[in-house]
C-alpha cells in the first residue's frame, strides 16, 4: 500500500502469522512441552513421572494429546511406543519438537531469572548443611532493608558435590560452600570469591587408642584403616587427588557414605568399626555433642600428604555479574555485607541443629 513503511509492513505481517496459527498449536501447554522434554531425556513414560512426581497415566494422556496434535499439523506422530520397558522412539517429528521444547523453555526459565535479577525482587541463595551459619552472620544487618523493599531472599539447600551447577546453570544468585585447595595458596576460580574460612581435615574414629594411637596419620598409614568412604563431594576430592582416581582400590573401605550426619551415626552406633575423613569443625562439633558422635575420638592427619591440601569455605557469585547492578541492589548488598563481616578470627563452630 502506498505509504505503508517497511515497519508498518512487517509488522502487519508478523500480525497476520501470530493470528493465524493453528489451533492444534495453541493448545499445547508449556507443561506438555516439558512433559516431552523430560521423556525425550528420560527414555519412557514411567521414568519421566518419577522425574515429575506425578502418575504414568498422567505422563501417557499428555503424550498421546501431542501425538493427535502432530498427526493434524504434520501427519506424524512425535513419539511411539516400542513395547512394554523399552523406550519410546522418537520420529524426526518428535525430535524436532522435543528440541524446541527443550530450548523453549530454558529460554523462558533464563528470561525470567534476567528478569528476577534486574529488578533484584528475589534474591536465591545456596547454602550447605555446614555453612547455613555464614548467612546467619550477615542476615540480621539486611532483614529490615529488604523486608521494607518488599525483597524475598530465597534459601535452597545444596550439597558440595553441586556446588555450583545452579551458579552456572543462572538459577540462583550466590552459594556459600567449601572445595578443596593448596595450603597458603590463594585459590584461582572462575568466579568472583569472598574467602570466609580454611581448616584442615582429620579423622573420627570408635576405634580403640591400641588399634589407633593418638598420633597424626600419615599417608602410607591412611590406606590400611578401616575407613568409612564418601561417595563423592568435597572430601572426596582429598582422597582423589592424594591417591588418585582410583583410590576406592588402594583404600581399606568398609562403607561407602553420602553424607557425614550418616557416617557419624554409624560411628556412633557402632555399627562399623574404623575412622571417617571430616572437617576439622565437624570433628569438633561432633565431640563436643553439636553432631552425632559419641565415645568418638579425633586424629590429625600427617603433614607430609601431597598435594597439601585444605578446605576453603567462602561465598560464590557469577564472575563481573554485580558489576552490572547498582551498589544499593540486593546482590549487591547481600554481597558487600559477606565482605564486612568476613572474620579475622576462625568461625565460631555453630552447626545447624
Amino acid at each position: 500500500m502506498p505509504g505503508n513503511t517497511d515497519h508498518e509492513v512487517d509488522a502487519a505481517g508478523l500480525l497476520a502469522t501470530l493470528l493465524g496459527a493453528p489451533v492444534e498449536m495453541l493448545d499445547v501447554t508449556l507443561d506438555q512441552l516439558r512433559t516431552l522434554a523430560v521423556v525425550h531425556v528420560t527414555g519412557t513414560a514411567q521414568r519421566a513421572a518419577r522425574v515429575l512426581g506425578r502418575e504414568q497415566s498422567s505422563v501417557q494422556k499428555q503424550l498421546d494429546n501431542l501425538n493427535k496434535a502432530a498427526t493434524r499439523l504434520v501427519g506424524e506422530v512425535l513419539v511411539v511406543k516400542q513395547g512394554r520397558g523399552k523406550e519410546f522412539l522418537f520420529t524426526p517429528s518428535g525430535e524436532e519438537a522435543a528440541e524446541l521444547a527443550t530450548q523453549t523453555l530454558l529460554s523462558w526459565t533464563d528470561s525470567l531469572h534476567r528478569s528476577r535479577r534486574r529488578l533484584g525482587s528475589t534474591v536465591t541463595f545456596r547454602t550447605t548443611e555446614f555453612t547455613v551459619e555464614f548467612l546467619s552472620a550477615i542476615w540480621p544487618t539486611l532483614r529490615a532493608d529488604f523486608e521494607r523493599r518488599g525483597v524475598q531472599l530465597k534459601i535452597e539447600h545444596v550439597r558440595t558435590r553441586d556446588l555450583w551447577h545452579k551458579l552456572d546453570a543462572k538459577q540462583v544468585d550466590m552459594v556459600c560452600g567449601s572445595f578443596a585447595a593448596e595450603r597458603d595458596r590463594p585459590p584461582v576460580l572462575e568466579y568472583d570469591f569472598v574467602e570466609w574460612h580454611r581448616e584442615r581435615v582429620a579423622l573420627l574414629t570408635n576405634l580403640t587408642p591400641r588399634e589407633l594411637p593418638n598420633t597424626p596419620v600419615t599417608a602410607a598409614k591412611l590406606p590400611g584403616l578401616p575407613l568409612l568412604a564418601p561417595t563423592a563431594g568435597l572430601l572426596s576430592q582429598f582422597l582423589g587427588s592424594w591417591y588418585g582416581p582410583g583410590y576406592r582400590g588402594m583404600l581399606n573401605v568398609i562403607a561407602e557414605i553420602d553424607s557425614l550426619t550418616y557416617g557419624l551415626n554409624l560411628l556412633t552406633a557402632e555399627l562399623l568399626h574404623g575412622c571417617l575423613l571430616t572437617t576439622e569443625r565437624v570433628a569438633d562439633a561432633a565431640l563436643e555433642g553439636r553432631l552425632p558422635g559419641r565415645n568418638l575420638r579425633k586424629i590429625d592427619l600427617a603433614d607430609a600428604y601431597q598435594p597439601r591440601l585444605e578446605i576453603v569455605t567462602g561465598i560464590f557469585a557469577r564472575k563481573d555479574e554485580r558489576e552490572r547492578y547498582a551498589d544499593d541492589h540486593p546482590l549487591n548488598l547481600l554481597w558487600n555485607a559477606f565482605i564486612e563481616a568476613t572474620p579475622t578470627r576462625p568461625v565460631p563452630t555453630v552447626l545447624p541443629g
